[in-house]
């Protein structure tokens, strides 16, 4: 039954695993940061509002492509490259796991991550594994974002924190169905047990179809 309704759930995939450093960076992008004339020691912070990737999501929730993000990014610079310190909130939307109605709320994560750059990273064993900034010291910090954010979502998103879920008899939504919802039970036995009757004469009980012994 509950097959019938999770098409939807599609919307929101695992999002694909993007390299942890690219080239050509943009400083168009809201997403892309100059940090080369962050020398070790110095810091700064910067707030944006930018627009969510597209497949920001995972599983039953995620952030609906293009939602605002609010970005607060703190830039520190250090012997490796550039310590990256960075929180984002914006909206959630979803199917609850438990009912399968439609849901949205808040999200909010904070993560950390090390940019290095490209001559530290190639002397290290995990270079391909590392954030890195590309040649000039831009950094996309969209790579970190995405994974802090899939490894934030729930995976099993509720609509409240108390929903009560689905009539396994029917289907309906119990928490609109009302505390008195409830289903005969059908079984084989009740259904032959609903017809016995008791003979008044003597006090014994018979089944149709069953002859009384003589």
């Amino acid at each position: 039954m509950l097959s019938a309704v999770l098409p939807s759930v599609s919307a929101f995939v695992m999002p694909h695993n993007p390299a942890k450093h690219r080239t050509g960076l943009d400083l168009r992008n809201p997403l892309v940061f100059d940090t080369k004339d962050l020398g070790p020691g110095v810091a700064r912070t910067l707030t944006r509002t930018v627009p969510a990737p597209r497949d920001l999501g995972a599983g039953m929730a995620g952030i609906p492509a293009g939602a605002d993000l609010e970005l607060t990014v703190q830039l520190e610079g250090v012997s490796e490259g550039t310590l990256v310190t960075a929180t984002a909130a914006g909206p959630l939307t979803g199917e609850c796991a438990r009912c399968l109605e439609p849901f949205s709320s808040q999200i909010s994560v904070t993560f950390q991550e090390l940019f290095v750059r490209e001559k530290a990273a190639a002397e290290t064993d995990d270079a391909e594994d590392s954030y890195q900034l590309d040649g000039s010291g831009l950094l996309d910090l969209e790579p970190a974002l995405r994974d802090a954010i899939v490894l934030d979502l729930p995976l099993s998103p509720l609509c409240e924190p108390d929903c009560r879920g689905l009539c396994a008899e029917c289907g309906v939504r119990l928490a609109e169905a009302g505390p008195g919802h409830r289903h005969e039970q059908q079984g084989a036995m009740w259904a032959a047990l609903k017809d016995f009757r008791t003979d008044q004469e003597d006090g014994a009980g018979t089944v149709p179809g069953q002859a009384k012994e003589q």
